[in-house]
């Protein structure tokens, strides 16, 4: 299966139409969270990816809500907290700004310890989508922080999925690195390609 991905579009025109130009050769796309900007006009940001006609699974980030999400895409699969199977590939995602972000009032983001019990289903997916990345993989900040969750490193030990996914850090896009036997991608809003079978 030929999977397109991206995370962080935040609303990005010309980004998005490179991912809708890209899908055509899509069997699957993902997105692995903020479609828009501190949770203003989601349904205009989601828009932009109207014309990608491939299935979509896709996780809020923490720019948008997972109810929000649903709302603006009613086409995709919204994971948070839960899985999916497509063509017999296994997915299970998750959401939001992990551990809980400096922004305000305006980030959906989740404690350690609600996400511990959030991934607790995600043994046996061959893909663990995440907006935030595992601790200490591609998750340091410019100023050298490392700002991964424990508890989505903690699942990806567990589980070992074949692919994890995740964005967020916006400083490591486009880096890659494993955990055990699990291949780590930290997005970006560019076009990502993978070949996964079932």
């Amino acid at each position: 299966m030929k999977v397109l991905a991206f995370s962080d579009l935040h609303h990005a025109r010309a980004r998005a139409a490179d991912l809708v130009a890209a899908s055509a050769q899509a069997d699957l796309v993902i997105g692995a969270g903020d479609y828009c900007n501190m949770r203003h006009d989601l349904q205009g940001a989601v828009a932009l990816l109207d014309g990608i006609k491939a299935p979509m699974v896709l996780v809020p980030g923490n720019a948008e809500s997972a109810e929000e999400l649903r709302a603006a895409a009613p086409r995709a699969t919204v994971l948070h907290g839960e899985g999916c199977e497509i063509n017999g590939l296994r997915l299970f995602g998750l959401g939001c700004g992990i551990p809980p972000t400096p922004f305000g009032e305006w980030s959906c983001d989740l404690d350690e310890d609600t996400a511990v019990t959030m991934l607790a289903g995600c043994d046996g997916a061959d893909v663990l989508i995440c907006h935030s990345p595992p601790k200490g993989a591609v998750d340091v900040t410019s100023h050298g922080a490392s700002v991964g969750s424990t508890a989505v490193r903690a699942a990806v030990e567990r589980a070992q999925p074949r692919l994890m996914l995740c964005g967020h850090i916006h400083d490591c896009w486009g880096q890659e690195s494993l955990i055990g036997a699990t291949r780590v991608a930290n997005l970006g809003p560019t076009v990502n390609w993978f070949s996964l079978g079932p």
